[in-house]
């Protein structure tokens, strides 16, 4: 008869000859088939302590539990112990009214490779009892029962054959090493695993001695002998242990013993419950036989067993009665001595090693000569040894990387142990291969993983890592200092991040010294620079607090002091008798125009060409190129000076006229804009003037001569003097001679030069010193010299303003222009009123009328008169108040270098001149 009967064909290994046994590596498979109808046996009054027995029925909704009614045992839900899987409910048709609450549902695992529920709160080095149960129950309506492997930890268990109605079980006694143990279920290809229950029971370390740190018990059967209830199954609280004790009965050739008395025994024991039945031959001449088959398989294929054989004599014998039989497993002595079981005491008889060898193994209960009664056996179990000695990643790595998936909530399918084995390694990881200890976790690939938050310290706990990959995620915060403590890490990459803050100094370091490779780009908020770079963060509240005062104090004293500035500086520009302009400046800018502050704006030429229309419309044109009318987005209208191929000013020198003219303001001078430098394309953006040049105020456009009276150009002797002034304080002017016609002004007719060439003035000499100045042509450029060294003398007359020839509106001493059409060769454009020469009066050419051009060219040279003292007198008071030298009188037949200014309200143009050119 087979010991496993109806309920399981199971594989076992031969001993050798003397009882000894070979290293092999076994398998267990053990399949009831009437668990579903079992019925406890209880007795005694009080259950035992149940104190660290975990019990799981899988597949029901998470938070659910109950009570089961046959062990009074709590059961739960497995929500807690996995994070993968799905819930099932068994189909109809196998469900029957005595069936176990636990078979009703499953949970399932597609698409997974290995699923694994973890048990923990355990005692490290500690003996437990695992027990899986399967009832496929066609619950995926598939009608096809799978096959897949079971693990107990990193070592093969047993492989699951799932039968359509009937529930499959596998029970493994381990010495647990950590204080947790996993159980996986692993795909092999043949139907998605699935799983009903799992229990957990803690030993006797005096239990199964077998069991040990390298080797473990894969249940094959446990019998009990005798009951006459074949559906009578011996569990908890009879076993405090809740293993269970599934009847063997065989009534044509058994006979049952049995007695209500309690049998004692050694804690190896089974239960009293379980002793207190067995059986015997019916015929007296007989022996007890039963027999296994070893069934082979991939992980063992030469499978191992352990046999424990447990008798009590439950009968009171007469005097001359005597039972004692030999056992033999396969013809070979079990035992050498024969057994002769005790009165109500349990004896057993187990192997101390494994035997192996044989297909088939027939156990064999065989009366001595001298015994009057034929043997008894009360129970027996068979087990397949299995190998743990496959040990798994360090728990110190498994601890870390389990909080790592945890903390970012991974959704990888990351179960199991992380590198054991081999081909179930997770993903994105690599370990160690050294065999002289675990496995370590050496690379950490996480990139385009989604993890956000910050870069957790758990990393820091992976102490063997050598590349660390964190790349392309929402990573946020710092990078913590703790990574430059890992000896080992060699890379570490977190482009694609939003980190912030510094570069640790120490991970600085080791960059330094070539042992670490960092890839942080793309982290747009996160500095290299170390120590300069600080999180704001880190700042007490005390300083959030005086930011904000000390500022408010900065710039309420900045302000303060530019009002007093440019009170000294609007106080000490005018000369006494200038009378002040009432008009408010504009609130737009400092410029009093009314135009925004573009000081800083870079124009492309795609842009000029659209504000110029194409550069339709020239203004006028010059040594640096042609000007062109535009106008701006907002319908502000500029004129664009465009650099022409032919101009002989480079780049560098364009660039830093153009950043001097953004830094220079006044009243008197043309506003810059912006400028434009676009490959080959150079141009600078003024403000417009609209009111036209000196030129044509003073001689005409076309020939007409503009109306200026002498007030209007006394005032702009007097503002001109203003902005040579200016040129004089704090900037040193690198000179450019302008014409008339460079001179123009806006609607408020307020006098502005028009090319403000200008540098600030850096590392100025002692005072009355001046540094080498050069001047740069212009067809109105007559300098004396080429070249001009500094000087008090030369330092006055630069500064020293001529009104001549904005009071005259022409050369004084010289021929007019012949280039300007309409002009008088001999006469300044202001002096030339109706009735002067060249024009016929009343009385035409008789002595009336001659008298009347004599009076009128008295009062002209009378009038005149009038404007160059006054002029003379603003002069002279300029030189005093620059503390100059005296004039130096300027080279005979040449004009000064002039300056152009612009009235306002109505006033004509006038224009002043330095005395001398630098």
């Amino acid at each position: 008869m087979l010991i496993g009967g109806m309920c399981a064909r199971s594989a076992m290994a031969a001993p050798s000859t003397r009882g000894g046994a070979m290293a092999a590596r076994p398998w267990l498979h053990l399949l009831v088939a009437a668990a579903a109808a079992a019925v406890l046996r209880v007795h005694g009054q009080g259950a035992p302590d149940s104190t660290g027995f975990i019990s799981i029925d899988c597949g029901i909704p998470e938070k659910s539990s109950y009570v089961d009614g046959a062990t009074r045992l709590p059961y739960v839900s497995d929500a807690g112990f996995t994070d993968a899987g799905a819930n099932h409910n068994v189909s109809a048709e196998y469900i029957t009214p005595s069936f176990s609450k636990r078979y009703l549902n499953v949970r399932s695992f597609p698409g997974a490779a290995r699923s694994c529920y973890t048990l923990g709160s355990l005692t490290p080095g500690s003996k437990y009892l695992l027990r899986a149960v399967f009832m496929y129950g066609n619950y995926d309506g598939l009608g096809r029962p799978p096959a897949f492997d079971l693990h107990l930890g990193v070592n093969f268990w047993t492989t699951v054959n799932a039968g359509a109605g009937s529930a499959v079980l596998a029970e493994a006694i381990a010495v647990v090493p950590d204080d947790s143990v996993q159980v996986c279920l692993v795909d092999t290809g043949a139907g998605t695993p699935f799983i009903s229950g799992l229990d957990l029971r803690p030993l006797a370390g005096a239990l199964y001695p077998q069991a040990n740190a390298t080797q473990g018990l894969a249940l094959l059967g446990r019998r009990n002998f005798g009951p006459a209830d074949a559906t009578l199954v011996v569990r908890y609280p009879d076993d405090p242990y809740d293993r269970a004790w599934t009847p063997w009965v065989d009534p044509a050739d058994w006979l049952e013993i049995s007695t209500t008395e309690q049998v004692g025994g050694s804690p190896m024991a089974a239960p009293s419950a379980v002793m207190q039945t067995a059986i015997t031959p019916l015929n007296a001449s007989k022996i007890i036989e039963f027999s296994w088959d070893a069934v082979l398989n991939h992980a063992y294929p030469t499978p191992r067993y352990i046999c424990i054989f447990h008798f009590a004599e439950l009968q009171s014998l007469d005097a001359n009665a005597t039972r004692q039989f030999y056992i033999t497993i396969n013809g070979k002595p079990f035992y050498r001595l024969p057994i002769t079981p005790d009165h109500l005491f349990t004896n057993i008889v187990y192997d101390k090693v494994p035997r192996w060898g044989f297909n088939q193994y027939n156990v064999t209960l065989n009366a001595t000569a001298n015994s009057t009664l034929p043997p008894v056996i009360n129970a027996a179990e068979i087990f397949s040894v299995i190998s743990t000695a496959s040990v798994g990643t360090y728990a110190q790595d498994v601890s870390a990387i389990t909080a790592i998936k945890a903390n970012y909530q991974l959704k990888k399918n990351w179960m199991g142990d992380p590198c054991v084995p081999n081909t179930l390694a997770w993903d994105g990881l690599s370990c160690s291969n050294d065999t002289s200890g675990p496995p370590r976790i050496t690379n950490v690939n996480l990139s385009y993983s989604g993890l956000s938050g910050a870069i957790t310290l758990y990393f820091s706990k992976l102490t063997r890592i050598e590349y660390l990959d964190l790349s392309h995620n929402n990573l946020t915060g710092s990078i913590p200092d703790v990574l430059s403590q890992l000896s080992s890490l060699k890379v570490i990459d977190l482009t694609g991040n939003h980190l912030n803050g510094s570069i640790p100094s120490g991970l600085l370091k080791k960059i330094q010294d070539s042992s670490l490779k960092l890839r942080y780009g793309d982290n747009p908020n996160l500095c290299s620079n170390g120590d300069s770079c600080q999180l704001t963060r880190k700042k007490s509240t005390a300083v959030y607090i005086a930011v904000p005062v000390v500022a408010f104090v900065v710039v309420a004293t900045l302000v303060l002091l530019l009002c007093l500035l440019r009170r000294k500086k609007e106080s000490s520009v005018k000369p006494q008798n200038e009378v002040a302009d009432a008009r408010p400046r504009s609130q737009n800018g400092g410029n009093g125009h009314g135009l925004p502050q573009l000081e800083n704006r870079r124009f492309t030429y795609k842009e000029l060409e659209s504000i110029t229309d194409n550069f339709k419309r020239v203004l006028g044109r010059g040594g640096f190129g042609s000007v062109y009318d535009g106008f701006l987005e907002d319908g502000t209208q500029v004129a664009v000076k465009l650099r022409s191929e032919s101009s002989n000013q480079g780049v560098r020198e364009f660039l830093t006229k153009a950043q001097t003219l953004t830094k220079i303001h006044h009243k008197n001078l043309v506003s810059l804009i912006g400028y434009c430098k676009d490959g080959e394309y150079l141009a600078l953006v003024y403000e417009y003037m609209s009111e036209g040049t000196l030129e044509d105020k003073l001689r005409g456009k076309d020939g007409k001569a503009g109306s200026l009276t002498w007030r209007q150009r006394l005032r702009i002797a007097l503002e001109s003097a203003q902005r040579a002034r200016v040129s004089a304080q704090g900037v040193q002017p690198s000179f450019r001679p302008q014409g008339r016609e460079d001179v123009q002004h806006p609607a408020e007719r307020e006098p502005r030069g028009q090319d403000r060439r200008f540098r600030p003035a850096q590392g100025l000499p002692a005072r009355g010193r001046h540094p080498r100045v050069h001047g740069q042509g212009g067809r109105h450029a007559r300098l004396p010299r080429p070249r001009v060294r500094g000087g008090a003398a030369a330092d006055g007359e630069k500064r020293r303003v001529q009104l001549r020839r904005g009071a005259a509106g022409g050369d004084h001493g010289a021929a007019a222009d012949p280039a300007v059409p309409g002009a008088d060769q001999r006469r300044a454009v202001g002096a030339a009123k109706p009735g002067a020469r060249g024009h016929r009066g009343r009385g035409g050419r008789g002595p009336a009328a001659r008298r009347l051009r004599r009076q009128r060219r008295v009062e002209g040279r009378r009038r005149r008169a009038q404007v160059h003292r006054a002029g003379a007198r603003a002069a002279a008071h300029h030189d005093r108040r620059r503390g100059a030298a005296a004039r130096v009188p300027r080279a005979r037949g040449r004009p000064p270098l002039t300056l152009f200014l612009q009235t306002k309200g109505g006033a004509a143009l006038g224009c002043a001149f330095f005395g001398a050119a630098s």
